[in-house]
């Protein structure tokens, strides 16, 4: 196993790197400094063709102008905040609109968007990258001093873990996560239309016309939201559900899992082989087959369009003080926020 570094680009005059995590299998891992970004996933298909399943850009300045968060991670707090505030203990904490009128995936200067420090690190049986991001008490409107460290690992496997943590000096709120697009075809041949989505979960998160959830927990049996049993990610973008066309015709939607604990999300494209096999410790995943991608712009040489890629967004839930069964992610300075979400693939098809 091994790492190397290249130079990637500029910001703010600071060097933006690039990081590739190679194992014995031939699997290998590309992020950034800048966001903790994912840039390549290459992992063989059943034939032994190594190719690239994730959506990412061949030039820096592309992710500054174009990226929809491929492949950051996104903080203080994944997903939509109504009226980009909340009220914690009393009083009111006004955070950046930058999707007025409400918040979105930590607001305009998130953890998609900075410079995270970054040391390498090696064990007998993985190599990978720390990073770490102090984000300013006020920073974005969310209190508090919050230390953020992520770890990525590789071991060979072919198994990616992510270990998300983050200390406070005052009460705030955190709810993290990867944004990564995934296409298990390889180098974008096809959209995500035929990829099989598996997992174990009894209820899904309506949405509201914003696309936040109003709070209202949707039973899943027998509507195209129910994954129990693998399904057609197709058969939501087709479907006339109220919910799936108020998405954009898909699915963006937080689906929960039926237990506590560690769970499993199983994504497979049955024409390449491959299976991604996703364990999480968080209580749900956001669902989003990006539904509004298509644009005038390329993804290494694609041209965006609709379905191109599927987010799995391992995440706590929503942040809505306003919904008093929603269990807020406070995190309060005598605690830790601590997470791992592990990805590992395979070149066949597993689980459905």
């Amino acid at each position: 196993m091994k790492m190397t570094d290249t130079l990637f680009g500029h910001t703010n005059d600071e060097p933006v790197m690039e990081y590739t995590l190679v194992n014995d299998s031939g699997m290998s891992v590309s992020c950034l400094n800048y966001s903790c970004t994912i840039t390549k996933i290459l992992v063989p298909d059943r034939c032994g063709n190594i190719e690239n399943v994730v959506l990412g850009f061949d030039q820096f300045f592309d992710y500054l102008d174009l990226s929809p968060y491929f492949g950051c991670v996104v903080g203080r707090a994944a997903g939509r905040i109504r009226n980009a505030e909340f009220t914690l203990d009393g009083e009111s904490c006004q955070l950046t609109a930058n999707e007025e009128p409400n918040h979105l995936h930590g607001g305009k200067k998130g953890f998609h968007s900075v410079i995270w420090k970054s040391e390498p690190i090696e064990t007998e049986s993985a190599v990978g990258l720390k990073f770490f991001y102090r984000s300013k008490d006020g920073e974005e409107g969310y209190p508090g001093n919050l230390d953020t460290t992520i770890i990525y690992l590789l071991n060979n496997q072919n198994e990616l873990s992510i270990t998300y943590e983050a200390r406070t000096d005052q009460k705030t709120i955190v709810n993290l996560t990867n944004h990564s697009y995934f296409n298990l075809s390889g180098n974008l041949k096809r959209d995500c239309s035929e990829h099989v989505l598996q997992l174990d979960g009894d209820r899904f998160l309506e949405l509201d016309s914003d696309l936040i959830p109003t709070g209202r927990l949707l039973e899943a049996a027998n509507t195209p939201f129910d994954f129990k049993h693998g399904r057609l990610l197709k058969s939501g973008m087709k479907s006339s559900h109220p919910q799936n066309v108020l998405a954009g015709n898909g699915y963006d939607h937080h689906l929960v899992f039926s237990k506590k604990g560690e769970n499993t999300v199983v994504l497979t494209d049955k024409e390449s082989g491959r299976t991604l096999l996703m364990t999480t410790d968080q209580p749900c995943v956001v669902l989003y087959t990006a539904n509004h991608l298509e644009g005038l712009y390329s993804i290494s040489g694609v041209r965006a369009r609709n379905y191109l890629g599927v987010c799995l967004e391992t995440q706590g839930l929503p942040i809505d003080f306003n919904q008093p069964h929603f269990p807020a992610t406070l995190l309060n300075p005598d605690e830790v926020y601590r997470s791992t979400t592990t990805y590992r693939f395979f070149s066949k098809t597993i689980g459905v």
